[in-house]
């Protein structure tokens, strides 16, 4: 059987093989695998270029021999999840960065300050959530690896200066950078003739700076950006809008906690395991042990359970702040 491969793979192949950074291969390669036609006769290449992915991600987070970064857009993901912060010049993600966590990224009045990606850690609640400043992105002045990081974190904060003259420009370029991604908003409807390889992630507005304006130029912002994106004025100087945008930040994840529990004694509260919504009783087993997972005979729950202690199988859907105890 012939593999029938489309003109749109052949392209995403083409460019696979003049990818240079670790980041051009993974965005290609995820490209091929959807493109790729899914019959008898393509199980073969399908194999392989899964085999390839997985090589290519395990090198991005390990690092090749020797010890340097191949890619120095790629940052090993951390917490409950990563945002990537991306934005013109001298609009304060740096500043961000250092007020909703304990990064210390270098602040100035003048452009250009961030050069690689510096990645710092927000607590909320139990758990924290990594936020990634980036270098700005200007005419004629982007790094080519943005795409990229885009595309593999979990959610994007597009930052403006609500008070600067030239948002709609900025906001083109910054758009560009998420389209070379294929980064789409998930607040945004699909097109109808929407590629399969399209990440659908959360994008949210910070409109930075608000402590210096009455509501006018924020409103102004928001239309130039548009009204389909969340927005947020927020203020790094004075801290105003970030206690609101902390739980914001968690809750687009779409993660949960699951907190543990052995038989006869207190839950642990300390650490729970962060999930992905729908994840089920199997899942968080094979998060703690595989062994446990192909044991497991049932689990007690409490939280969202008809009645504390309730007795469930593997396939039951957790929900967050669940407490469980696995029986193996």
């Amino acid at each position: 059987m012939t593999a029938n491969l489309t003109p749109q793979y052949k392209d995403a192949e083409e460019r696979f093989k003049n990818a240079v950074t670790s980041s051009e291969k993974l965005e290609t390669l995820r490209e091929m695998i959807a493109l790729l036609p899914k019959h008898k006769g393509t199980e073969k290449m399908l194999a392989d270029l899964r085999k390839r992915l997985a090589k290519l991600e395990d090198e991005a987070e390990r690092g090749p021999k020797g010890g340097k970064r191949e890619d120095p857009g790629h940052v090993r993901r951390e917490g409950a999840g990563q945002w990537a912060l991306l934005g013109p010049p001298n609009a304060g993600k740096s500043a961000l960065l250092a007020a909703l966590t304990h990064a210390h990224p270098e602040v100035a009045p003048y452009p250009f300050t961030t050069r690689v990606p510096l990645p710092g850690m927000m607590p909320f609640e139990d758990v924290k959530v990594q936020i990634v400043d980036t270098p700005a992105i200007a005419p004629g002045h982007t790094e080519p690896y943005l795409p990229g990081l885009s595309h593999n974190a979990d959610g994007v904060l597009l930052v403006f200066d609500v008070s600067a003259d030239d948002v709609e420009k900025s906001a083109e370029l910054v758009f560009d950078v998420l389209s070379r991604g294929r980064v789409w908003p998930r607040s945004r409807q699909l097109p109808p003739d929407a590629p399969p390889f399209l990440a659908l992630r959360p994008v949210i507005v910070l409109g930075n700076k608000s402590d210096q304006d009455d509501g006018t130029f924020a409103e102004l912002a928001r239309e130039a950006i548009g009204r389909d994106l969340p927005f947020f004025p927020v203020s790094a100087e004075t801290g105003a809008g970030l206690d609101e945008l902390r739980p914001v930040l968690f809750t687009e994840l779409r993660r949960i906690r699951v907190y543990s529990k052995e038989p006869g004694h207190k839950a642990d509260l300390s650490a729970p395991f962060v999930l992905p919504e729908g994840a089920t009783i199997h899942d968080l087993a094979e998060r703690v042990h595989k062994e446990i997972a192909e044991r497991l005979r049932f689990a007690r729950i409490w939280g969202h359970a008809k009645f504390d202690g309730q007795q469930v199988d593997r396939h039951h859907v957790l929900s967050d702040r669940d407490v469980v105890e696995l029986h193996a």
